[in-house]
């Protein structure tokens, strides 16, 4: 007797016919309802990724460059404009002779962030918002008409977070340096401005594509403040600053140093910019003066494996919330390099890399309490009616700090402006903080400029990161073209104190 007949029949009796006909009616039930089951939980499966691909994955299937479903939406839907928050047309579409050509009015202006969109391809918010702009929310009736007669639907409009006076003024101020100017909220994460130089006329893209994509040299296609990778230099100090405080919670305030113009370490001399003898530096003099022998000290004593989760936490050797193209950060201190390296990277120096993105993102977040917002380029989508039917939220991408070490940050900070290397905004008409660096090439006495900063203190409204390649030093070529922006920010905006 099998056991389960003996669990069904233990004593052995004979089963009856009704017996019988009464178990194989509800194994056969059972058989059903298992079926049935199966059927409903693969229902529901298809169902929830239905419901998925269309919030989720759709607009990155439809948006591809590889899904051919692209030319029949482009054959029924004229692509929509894009446009600054501010109103201005920064890409649409003209119909020459029965083709659709997009057009770019402000031409070399905005190639980096709105980017272009042709027979090589898109970037920027051209690839981003592909989705959106190829879908049309004209009515029914409207819809129908354009249909019947053969006319194509108006594209959605993308609104950007870019407003487009301080894109302009960022430009101008940048001038002919290569290198970029980045902005944005530090409580949103909203982009205000991104500019990269050398740039290019987006109209221009296909026909000069084998002249643009030879040029290594300049590399006007990649955009420098996302893609760019530079020695920190001294900004990186905000940092070396930041795990020397929590390595030394009960004194790291009574740090002091004798600075003699230059540092030896390992066998190696490391100066001061331009071999400027400092003197006796306390930790928040050494920082306003960016004083490298007090950092490059301070870094030999540091815990390599605790410096390095610091950096990852706040984006290096791993990805970031953005989502367009960005190269990859890198902090390379290991726990088997040497006193010299180690020295070389608590100064910005050495092996390490960072983007001016990650710069603003790290300082944007010093600015909001410790908390890190992700960065966006796109604030709404709109009909071509004007009605909004998509609208884009800041989120966060989780805390580097606690409020406490960003407020004592951003006070060493502050001390940059006041009484160091940050005298560009003095007399501004807002508290300012800021880092200014200057990052060596390894290329002769040649430096990169970079400045990274918010205000105003007590109400940070916006962070910028400016980077001048070959520009020398950070005080006098980036926090001037920082201070440049946030005067042109600050023109519609009451701020608070002037100090």
């Amino acid at each position: 007797m099998k056991i389960f007949d003996y669990f069904r029949n233990p004593r052995g009796k004979k089963e009856s016919a009704a017996a019988r006909k009464y178990r194989e009616r509800s194994e056969a039930g059972r058989n059903i309802m298992t079926v049935t089951c199966f059927f409903g939980v693969l229902f529901l499966g298809l169902i929830g990724y239905y419901g998925y691909f269309l919030q989720v994955t759709s607009q990155e299937m439809i948006g591809s460059s590889y899904n051919a479903r692209l030319d029949a939406f482009a054959d029924r839907v004229t692509r929509g404009p894009i446009k600054s928050i501010d109103g201005q047309v920064l890409a649409e579409t003209k119909t020459v002779n029965g083709t659709d050509t997009r057009y770019y009015p402000y031409e070399y202006l905005y190639t980096h962030s709105v980017g272009y969109s042709g027979k090589n391809g898109r970037t920027g918010l051209e690839s981003l918002g592909n989705f959106y702009l190829l879908s049309s929310h004209v009515n029914l009736l409207e819809r129908a008409f354009n249909e019947l007669s053969g006319k194509k639907n108006p594209g959605d409009t993308l609104v950007t977070t870019l407003d487009s006076r301080i894109q302009s003024t960022a430009s101008d101020a940048l001038g002919k340096h290569r290198g970029a100017v980045i902005a944005m909220e530090p409580d949103t994460g909203r982009i205000l401005t991104m500019v990269s130089q050398p740039n290019f006329n987006a109209n221009e893209v296909d026909a000069r594509w084998a002249e643009l994509t030879a040029d290594s040299n300049r590399a006007v296609l990649v955009n420098r403040a996302t893609q760019g990778l530079y020695p920190p230099g001294s900004t990186f100090k905000i940092l070396t600053l930041l795990e020397y405080i929590r390595e030394h919670p009960g004194d790291w305030q009574n740090f002091t140093f004798d600075c003699s113009g230059s540092y030896k370490s390992s066998g190696y001399t490391l100066k001061c910019y331009h071999g400027e003898k400092h003197g006796h530096q306390t930790l928040l003099q050494a920082f306003a003066n960016s004083c490298n022998g007090a950092f490059a000290s301070i870094g030999e004593g540091l815990d390599t494996g605790r410096f390095r989760e610091l950096a990852e936490t706040c984006g290096f050797n791993g990805s970031l919330p953005y989502d367009l193209a960005y190269s990859k950060n890198t902090f390379a201190l290991a726990d088997d390099s040497g006193v010299w390296e180690k020295a070389q990277t608590a100064i910005g120096q050495g092996k390490t890399q960072i983007t001016p993105l990650l710069n603003l993102m790290v300082t944007a977040a010093i600015a909001n309490g410790g908390t890190m917002m992700k960065p966006y380029l796109a604030d709404h989508v709109e009909a071509a009616t004007g009605q909004t039917v998509k609208k884009f939220l800041p989120s966060s991408a989780g805390s580097i700090m606690s409020a406490a070490e960003a407020e004592a940050l951003t006070t060493y900070m502050r001390s940059v402006v006041t009484d160091g290397t940050g005298s560009a905004f003095r007399g501004a008409s807002y508290q300012a903080a800021g880092k200014t660096g200057s990052a060596e090439t390894g290329v002769g006495d040649n430096s990169h400029a970079w400045f990274v900063g918010f205000a105003p203190v007590d109400d940070p409204k916006i962070a910028v990161c400016v980077i001048a390649e070959d520009g020398g030093s950070g005080g006098s070529v980036a926090a001037p073209i920082a201070r440049k922006v946030m005067d042109e920010y600050f023109k519609d905006y009451p701020v608070t104190g002037k100090k």
